[in-house]
């Protein structure tokens, strides 16, 4: 999958692309069927599907399409080529997560003890992490959620993964908020969502180095 300078092929990107929106997905999933804390915009998600009538896939969707806008005003104009990409990746995306999450709940995987439960939370931030970096490396298209961390990245915190995934964080945690002074009430917060919030950045950045470590970020 790579060529003689360590590049990937055009083939070898779709293939890591593939593997890594997998990994992710099984990632999102395994932390909200847990219900144990969610990474930051998947938590998000989940508590305004509760606010409203909207199913998780389909309120996945919706804040994808807002982040989508967002990243054109921060880039200062629309590259549609990007949002294509965002949309072609995000419409699966979000359903494929919707999808694992509704098979892992109806599995036993919450009849296991609280230890073992909070450990494989923390395993799907990581995974989460992991598919977020190789994609990003790629960048062939991208969550728009990942696109806005990557854009604050390395157009305004020169490439400092642990510092832009907090600033990019910003958003979900306020929509946190509202809900919760809505309803009040909280899901998929737990300590699985603080570890997201404290470790996601390190975790991106350490399988920058060891997940396919011939992968180097591209077509930034």
């Amino acid at each position: 999958m790579y060529q003689a300078n360590g590049k990937p092929t055009i083939f070898g990107d779709f293939v890591l692309l593939l593997v890594s929106i997998m990994i992710n997905s099984l990632g999102n999933a395994l932390t909200v069927s847990l219900n144990l804390g969610s990474a930051m915009w998947t938590a998000s998600a989940v508590n305004l599907s509760h606010l409203f009538p909207v199913s998780l896939g389909n309120m996945l969707l919706l804040e994808g399409v807002a982040v989508v806008a967002v990243n054109a005003v921060l880039l200062h104009h629309a590259d549609w080529h990007r949002m294509l990409g965002n949309f072609c990746f995000m419409i699966p995306f979000s359903y494929l997560v919707s999808g694992l999450a509704a098979l892992m709940v109806r599995s036993s995987i919450n009849s296991l003890p609280l230890i073992p439960r909070v450990l494989l939370d923390i395993v799907g931030i990581m995974l989460i992490a992991a598919g977020i970096s190789i994609y990003q490396r790629i960048n062939l298209i991208l969550h728009p959620n990942d696109d806005l961390m990557q854009i604050i990245r390395f157009r305004f915190l020169h490439g400092n993964a642990i510092l832009a995934q907090l600033v990019a964080y910003a958003t979900p945690i306020t929509i946190i908020i509202i809900t919760l002074i809505v309803k009040h009430t909280i899901w998929a917060v737990n300590i699985g969502t603080l570890v997201a919030l404290i470790f996601q950045g390190s975790f991106i950045a350490t399988s920058d180095k060891w997940v396919f470590r011939k992968l180097k970020h591209q077509r930034l």
